[in-house]
């Protein structure tokens, strides 16, 4: 019998990292939403890799970032104590961009822990940069603090996505299966919907929206009378009225795009015809508050 591996490893860096992308690279489906837009990641979302001699189970973050408000201060802290539960972290750094105080901040703090968890330095997005600025970033990221192991990465052409996947396998401890083999995420389908939906409304937004977008969805529930149709009753709230009408359009013409891709990618992860009634709601200043910040599930 060869051993068995399992235990749980993290990827931090700085808001648009790639995190999200690795992560989903690696499961080999989508677990996490993804977009060009920062602090798109709000939850610690666990992807589950299956294989012969391990199960790896990876927590996609929120980026660590200087917060300004209490839903910043409650991501923060969702980063914190996921590395405190971790056996391995892979620090992430895009290839295409310098390393900067952002990326240092982390580092310091990433030192403190890798006393007791070995942290690896990944160099994300090589597939939008040459090969000697790669190099470069390597050789950079090497002077910001002490890595168990280095290793460059693209999700997105699959380069050293395995390579990567048995560096972190390595650190694991030995173990038996923590999740069922099918198992792909822990994440319960209604909070995938609606990352799902987010993730539809954040396309094409202004800079300051996409931190004031979130969505709950009130009820999912098969239609009566048809074993082929789910409903799905969500919210998406904003902030301010003015960022109301910016998610409508005119006429109501984005928020039925927004609804039209929300619906084919959870018809994708449901496996059934979706019926989706989307509403917007006002929330003022929820990123603040921590009454509403509850009620939206931080």
């Amino acid at each position: 019998m060869t051993e068995h591996r399992s235990g749980f490893a993290c990827f931090v860096g700085r808001p648009n990292a790639g995190k999200s992308t690795l992560t989903n690279a690696l499961v080999g489906t989508k677990v996490a939403i993804t977009s060009s837009k920062p602090q798109t990641t709000r939850h610690a979302i666990r992807g589950i890799v299956h294989r012969e001699d391990a199960q790896l189970v990876l927590i996609d973050t929120p980026g660590l970032h200087r917060p300004r408000t209490l839903l910043g201060e409650r991501l923060n802290d969702i980063v914190h104590a996921t590395w405190s539960e971790v056996d391995v972290v892979g620090f992430c750094v895009p290839a295409n961009e310098k390393i900067g105080p952002g990326d240092k901040f982390i580092a310091a703090e990433l030192a403190k822990l890798a006393k007791r968890t070995p942290v690896i330095g990944v160099v994300t997005k090589t597939d939008l940069v040459k090969p000697e600025q790669v190099a470069e970033q390597l050789l950079a990221l090497q002077k910001v603090m002490e890595f168990a192991e280095l290793i460059p990465v693209s999700a997105v052409d699959g380069f050293q996505v395995d390579a990567l996947a048995n560096l972190l396998v390595g650190k694991l401890p030995e173990g038996p299966q923590l999740y069922p083999g099918g198992e792909l995420t822990d994440e319960p389908e209604q909070t995938l919907v609606a990352e799902l939906i987010r993730e539809a409304a954040l396309e094409g937004v202004r800079d300051e929206l996409p931190h004031s977008i979130a969505v709950t969805v009130e009820e999912m529930l098969p239609r009566e009378g048809r074993d082929d149709l789910i409903d799905v009753h969500a919210f998406l709230y904003v902030e301010r009225p003015s960022q109301k009408g910016i998610i409508l359009g005119h006429k109501g013409e984005r928020l039925r795009e927004v609804g039209a891709t929300a619906r084919k990618s959870i018809e994708a992860l449901l496996g059934s015809k979706v019926y989706l009634d989307l509403h917007i709601k006002v929330a003022k200043e929820w990123q603040r508050d921590p009454r509403q910040l509850r009620r939206l599930g931080f």
